[in-house]
């Protein structure tokens, strides 16, 4: 039988010299011990009985005292005794090792079964959390629609005809029309554009610069941050993330909360006393 370890074989599988699953029964012949000391006894009986014949006759062991008769007896069997008390002991050191190989193996099989749930488990995790992710972004579609909504008010109230009136009719249900066409980041890429031409103080009264305005920026923020949490529950390597804060939408947010926790120079959070459409 080979003995090496075959090479799929992972090391700490392999039982010395055997690898593959054994009976304790591989041989139905007797092991040789056994017929060892049934030929050692056979001859010792018919030595015995020539003995017998030859030197003390059958009939005088019949007439021999019980002490003598037990003495030559004890005498005449002790061997025997010996021979298989030896037998045995190596008989009952096969079967040791024949268990120990099989606690052996059974112990192999258990790291092996241990091995492959470890591998059903991560693919169950694996298979799951690829499940959140299709969940999660088909429910991030939804959200940034919901985002694209709230920053168009935010527009309106800015740029519109209620604000300073810089876009026209025609041009916010040209942009409202995109919208609707799958891009609900234009209105947020419009405002990334007005923060970058007006600077950080217009940006802000964007934001801030009235009640509304505010109410608008605080609901776009609470469910963008709803959307980042829910993102890190199945986003393991941070990519989702990334992705959402390096959007229109996560600039958007980044800048909201800035001007929120420090308001440019002269303002304060919460407080309207200036023109929200000024340029100063």
């Amino acid at each position: 039988m080979d003995t090496e370890a075959r090479p799929q074989d992972p090391p700490e599988y392999k039982v010395r010299g055997r690898e593959t699953p054994f009976s304790l029964f591989d041989s139905n012949a007797p092991d040789w011990r056994i017929w060892f000391g049934i030929s050692v006894t056979t001859l010792w009986l018919i030595m015995l009985s020539i003995y017998i014949s030859g030197t003390i006759g059958w009939g005088n062991i019949g007439q021999a005292p019980i002490e003598q008769l037990g003495s030559f007896l004890e005498g005449a069997f002790a061997p025997l005794a010996f021979l298989w008390l030896v037998i045995g002991y190596f008989l009952q050191q096969k079967e040791l090792v024949q268990n120990t190989n099989a606690i052996k193996m059974q112990y192999v099989e258990i790291q092996k079964s241990a091995a492959q749930a470890e591998i059903q488990s991560i693919t169950i995790k694996a298979s799951e959390l690829h499940a959140r992710k299709e969940s999660f972004l088909r429910i991030a579609e939804s959200v940034k629609q919901q985002l694209g909504f709230i920053m168009g008010f935010l527009f309106l109230s800015s740029q519109g005809r209620v604000g300073s009136g810089e876009v026209s009719d025609e041009q916010i249900g040209s942009m409202w029309s995109a919208m609707s066409q799958n891009d609900p980041e234009i209105y947020s890429r419009s405002m990334m554009q007005i923060h970058f031409r007006h600077g950080e103080s217009y940006a802000y009264k964007l934001f801030y610069g009235t009640a509304i305005r505010t109410r608008h920026s605080e609901n776009f923020i609470f469910n963008f941050e709803r959307m980042i949490n829910a993102a890190e529950e199945c986003d393991d390597d941070g990519m989702i993330r990334d992705s959402l804060l390096g959007s229109a939408h996560g600039f958007i947010f980044d800048r909201m909360i800035t001007f929120r926790e420090s308001p440019p120079s002269g303002m304060t959070y919460g407080n309207f006393d200036f023109d929200p459409d000024s340029f100063d």
